[in-house]
């Protein structure tokens, strides 16, 4: 699993607007909470922030309190019947930092009508690139799949920040989504790197965490984050409150490592 031509230090090249790739094929990593966290926390940071929800569940959407009775048009509007991106983009609980680009379970359709498109693995990058200049940072919440989606998601990327939980199967998923970025790089972006690796659902009663843990920093590197994020009961429950852990509980310790989390993913980008 080693990287390579992936390496994020020869690879990097600062814009405005950066867009980051959330992905891991595999479900239930903590992927739509890390999106969700991330982007509140940067916009604690006064950093401008667009989330596009590009998952067919629709999670980090409703993950801010955002109904389906609040927008006539989403995501896959924009794939299919070219609705502008502006007159989609949903501004939650009157926040001035943070916008969403709403997704829902039409999406899942867009996957078949892409196949019939031409450069279809282009077209979340023609849609996001007139943003770039708007937001510090533009995060993508991949669907859990290699499928077009998530082929146009890390097309469009910059970097891709990849969530692991700490537990084998991540382990065997990983070697298959470093696959799918290698030949992302190769055919469709060449300036594709990886952010970085981030731990999650982190136990330290279990000694299968820190297997994994050291595992992953023997092939990474530096390029699995410091910051892990440990198991927590209110990154559970605030989804079905509408809100970010940082506003549901900013004390919790799920709310202070997304925090951390933020601030060593800016000192990064310095």
């Amino acid at each position: 699993m080693l990287l390579g031509e992936i390496n994020n230090k020869e690879s990097e090249k600062m814009c405005p607007g950066k867009i980051i790739a959330i992905a891991n094929q595999k479900g239930g990593v903590g992927k739509t909470t890390s999106a969700v966290s991330l982007a509140a926390a940067l916009e604690r940071k006064k950093k401008k922030i667009l989330l596009v929800d590009s998952d067919p569940q629709g999670n980090a959407t409703s993950g801010y309190g955002v109904r389906q009775s609040d927008y006539k048009s989403q995501l896959y509007h924009c794939y299919t019947q070219d609705v502008p991106v502006k007159t989609v983009l949903i501004v939650p609980n009157q926040k001035r930092n943070l916008t969403i680009l709403p997704s829902g379970i039409d999406l899942s359709a867009a996957e078949m009508e892409l196949f019939q498109m031409e450069k279809r693995e282009y077209v979340l990058k023609t849609m996001l690139e007139p943003l770039r200049e708007e937001y510090d940072f533009i995060l993508i919440d991949c669907p859990p799949s290699l499928g077009l989606l998530t082929v146009n998601s890390l097309t469009a990327a910059d970097s891709v920040l990849i969530p692991m939980q700490c537990e084998y199967f991540a382990l065997e998923g990983l070697s298959q989504l470093v696959s799918t970025i290698r030949s992302v790089k190769k055919s469709l972006n060449k300036n594709l790197y990886i952010e970085g690796l981030l731990l999650t659902m982190f136990d330290k009663r279990n000694k299968l965490t820190f297997q994994v843990e050291d595992e992953l920093k023997k092939h990474f590197k530096d390029q699995v984050f410091r910051t892990v994020i440990p198991r927590n009961v209110r990154l559970s429950e605030c989804p079905s409150h509408g809100m970010s852990v940082i506003e549901y509980d900013v004390k919790s310790t799920g709310a202070q490592a997304y925090i951390k989390l933020a601030n060593e993913f800016l000192r990064i980008q310095n």
